[in-house]
């Protein structure tokens, strides 16, 4: 686990992550630079690919912002190229048993933990020639728990050796449960199925991290414990700040 998220943790302090979705160099800079401890680079559902998410990495190691990645799937060739690419942390998608835990963390840690081909060809470079020997220590990975299989397995993923904690995606999670893909939803049903999850992650000693869509919501769940909250992603921000602009402009008519 990498120090800062360490430090987080000893300051009783949520990480706060930013999302991006937007396939720019520039723009992955730009939000680097605005000062989240985290940002994740989206391969599922953004609009990026390997040779995109690259640039990106590189854009954001002009500053101290952790970089992370989501792969599409849960797939080792992406899993690797990305971590090799200098991603300092996996958030895998729709991971439903204990099997599925044991994969993405093989995936990313060496042996004898994993089955990580060795190649850190770009991590090497910008995180020096001992990277691979702490890699195991210090790359962060992290199930995303978005299902009601998810959460019936849920005590055996948090068993896996190797993986550091759960992310919560409250999307698919209710869309599975209740045929309501609110990521802020204020049903009950919703509010405790997430709360389950953060108390069983933490009670097992790993990481419980959520996505939130507003730094209101993302704030209140860091009040409440969650150890790693995502609020504003790239795309978002324009789309708000485009709109705002153009509502203030007008409102002068």
């Amino acid at each position: 686990m990498n120090d800062i998220i360490r430090r987080r943790r000893s300051e009783g302090r949520a990480v706060l992550n930013g999302w991006l979705s937007i396939p720019s160099g520039v723009t992955a800079e730009v939000m680097a630079h605005a000062g989240w401890d985290t940002l994740t680079i989206d391969l599922q559902h953004g609009l990026i690919d390997l040779q995109c998410a690259i640039q990106m990495l590189q854009a954001i190691g002009t500053d101290k912002t952790l970089p992370l990645a989501r792969p599409a799937w849960n797939e080792p060739g992406q899993i690797m190229k990305l971590l090799d690419a200098g991603a300092m942390g996996i958030i895998c998608p729709m991971v439903n048993t204990a099997e599925e835990a044991r994969r993405l963390v093989a995936a990313c840690r060496y042996a004898p933990l994993g089955e990580r081909s060795f190649g850190p060809v770009r991590a090497s470079l910008v995180h020096g020639p001992g990277y691979w020997a702490s890699a195991n220590e210090t790359i962060l990975v992290l199930a995303m728990i978005e299902t009601r299989r998810a959460l019936d397995n849920l005590d055996e993923i948090l068993a896996v050796e190797g993986l550091d904690g759960i992310y919560v995606g409250p999307a698919d999670l209710g869309l599975s449960l209740f045929g309501d893909p609110d990521s802020e939803s204020e049903d009950e049903r919703a509010i405790a199925a997430i709360a389950g999850v953060r108390q069983k992650a933490q009670a097992a000693g790993k990481i419980a991290a959520l996505h939130n869509l507003t730094p209101d919501h993302a704030r209140r769940m860091a009040g409440q414990g969650w150890d790693f909250v995502t609020c504003g992603s790239d795309m978002r921000t324009l789309i708000q700040g485009a709109a705002e602009n153009i509502r203030r402009f007008r409102a002068q008519d």
